[in-house]
């Protein structure tokens, strides 16, 4: 029986190594149009000593005798070098050198965030440096704070570029910058802002509808009347050239949307003079998000069997896998769900606001980001002990009270269980790095992305573990007690389980954007928190298919816990920014 139950392990692991491969190597196809762009991975080193991490697509048609035109493209706050795949793609494979940079404190740059410029004085200078690269057509693209990047770079460095476009961004004052422009600087911009763009408030001063009629893009602009989308503005010799796109998507969405890429592209052929012959309207970059989205999903999927057969191996059988204590019909299960969906959501806007006061970053947690998220997870753990503790104490058999929810006092069992964790993460971070050397690409699909991380991240990863795995215990203990269901089939109670967790943040999505989309504001003012939440309901849904199979398997929380916590921790330093170097 023993055999069977690994064959059949043995062939999920066989289909997730396909489904990663088979991803990687459609992604990485993608990215390097074919074989017509080489992709390479580099450091720069800036002038205060400090690492900038870039990808460089450098098409074969540029050569030192034929230079080609580039674009520096920078990526948006706790955003990373791939997210700007999209318009590197298109760019590159209509022949421009791309150099698309990972923000300082981003990625694998050097923290702290914010820093020099954001990078991007530093990536246009070495960018400049190529011999392939012609210095007369240099061009600038920049998502969100990397527009302010973008900007950055052209106040720091006003003769080293021709063209810039800022997409989902802003020339304004901001309280770490002033990016105000006028109608002479910078030279020929374009704007591409999205008419559902969450940052409006922020960026404009106004609602994405009333774009046109922002104070500070008229005065860009040169015009006292209000600024009419796709309109072009100005003079291109003169370098006083000015447009404003407004695609139809959300800030967010610009990463995805083949109209704001291509006002992008068009923008950037207009202003340097490039005509590659490629359609205006052809677009492929959605293809490597499939790819890579194909490896996402087989990673995740790994996880699975990796940890049932190391889990049936002599070293952890006998003292990890434990008999589960006899269900017990929980006549409050409607109300102990509906509080556990709706609770964790409720409360997310509370918990990270109190935490920009009460836990701010430091060299031991230096990423703000990542705080706001252990608050609001040790703050709803809090809330799980509370509502476990009435369970506690009503249980019919009191004492089988605490083994009911997977829970138990051996040392020996959780200090096995956890090192079965860190076996089974580990070696998916191992993988990690084996397919980003392969393939030049990490997982991801959209604003979900899970990287491989770096020496300083894992060592950030240890320090803010203990934090997610409170929570992540106590919920995993959820699902063994309050929340446990009398069905032993794996996939049905996974579904139930996932939908509590995952509930919640999605009818928070849900009123949040129906707002946005009805009246051009988000019914909360979050807009940062509100696009991270988007990562939420896809990592709820795993947490809890991690945590569900755990304890059929094992008779306890300890393993879902630690690995859920393990995964999500990592999941979450490698994509944030690091404000303290």
């Amino acid at each position: 029986m023993r055999k069977k139950a690994i064959h059949k392990q043995l062939k999920l692991m066989i289909l997730a190594f396909a489904l990663i491969f088979i991803g990687s190597g459609i992604a990485a196809y993608v990215q390097t149009s074919g074989g017509d762009v080489e992709v390479s991975d580099i450091r720069i080193e800036a002038k205060d000593g400090s690492q900038l991490s870039a990808l460089l697509y450098k098409p074969k048609s540029a050569t030192d005798t034929n230079p080609a035109p580039a674009v520096l493209a920078t990526h948006g706050y706790i955003n990373s070098r791939e997210t700007q795949s999209g318009f590197a793609i298109e760019l590159s494979k209509r022949g421009y050198v791309v150099l698309a940079i990972d923000q300082r404190g981003h990625g694998y740059s050097d923290a702290p965030a914010f820093a020099n410029g954001f990078g991007a004085p530093t990536g246009l200078t070495y960018l400049r440096s190529l011999p392939f690269v012609d210095k007369t057509r240099i061009g600038l693209e920049g998502h969100s704070m990397g527009g302010w990047a973008s900007r950055a770079a052209t106040l720091m460095l006003p003769n080293d570029y021709q063209s810039i476009v800022l997409v989902g961004s802003s020339t304004a004052k901001l309280p770490f910058g002033d990016f105000r422009g006028s109608p002479t600087d910078p030279k020929n911009i374009a704007i591409v802002f999205s008419t559902y763009d969450e940052f409006a408030p922020l960026m404009w001063r106004t609602l994405p509808q009333d774009m046109g009629k922002a104070e500070d893009l008229k005065t860009l602009f040169g015009t006292e009347e209000t600024v009419e989308t796709e309109k072009l503005y100005g003079d291109i010799s003169q370098g006083t050239a000015r447009k404003l796109y407004q695609p139809a998507t959300t800030h967010p969405g610009d990463h995805i949307s083949p109209v704001a890429i291509l006002n992008a592209v068009e923008w950037l052929d207009l202003t340097l003079d490039n005509d590659s012959g490629i359609a205006p309207g052809s677009h492929t970059f959605l293809w490597k998000e499939i790819g890579t989205l194909i490896a996402f999903i087989g990673i995740v999927l790994l996880l699975f069997p990796v940890t049932k057969i190391l889990l049936n191996t002599s070293l952890f059988r006998a003292s990890v896998i434990q008999q589960a204590e006899p269900f017990q019909p929980q006549t409050l299960w409607p109300l102990h769900a509906t509080i556990a969906s709706i609770i964790p959501a409720a409360t997310y806007f509370l918990f990270y606001n109190l935490s920009t006061q009460l836990f701010p970053a430091s060299a031991i947690w230096p990423q703000s980001i990542t705080n706001g998220i252990a608050s609001w997870a040790l703050g709803n753990g809090l809330i799980t002990i509370v509502f476990g503790a009435f369970t506690w104490f009503t249980a019919k058999n009191s004492g089988s009270a605490f083994t009911y929810f997977g829970l138990s006092m051996k040392p020996l069992e959780i200090l096995k269980t956890l090192i079965l964790s860190i076996i089974v993460v580990g070696l998916l971070i191992v993988l990690s790095h084996i397919i980003q050397s392969i393939f030049l690409i990490d997982f991801r699909y959209w604003v979900v992305a899970l990287k491989p991380p770096s020496l300083a991240q894992l060592k950030i990863t240890v320090a803010y573990w203990p934090l997610f795995a409170i929570f992540f215990l106590l919920l995993s203990a959820n699902f063994a007690g309050l929340l446990r269901n009398n069905d032993n089939n794996l996939m049905k109670a996974c579904g139930i389980n996932s939908l509590t967790c995952a509930l919640g943040f999605l009818v928070l999505l849900v009123i949040q954007y129906t707002s946005l989309f009805a009246t051009g504001a988000l019914l909360v003012d979050e807009a940062l928190m509100t696009i991270v939440a988007l990562q939420f309901v896809p990592l709820l849904l795993i947490v809890a298919c991690i945590t569900t199979a755990c304890y059929q398997w094992t008779g306890r929380a300890y393993l879902g816990g630690f690995v859920s916590s393990l995964f999500i921790t990592w999941y979450i330093v490698a994509g944030q920014a690091t404000h303290v170097a």
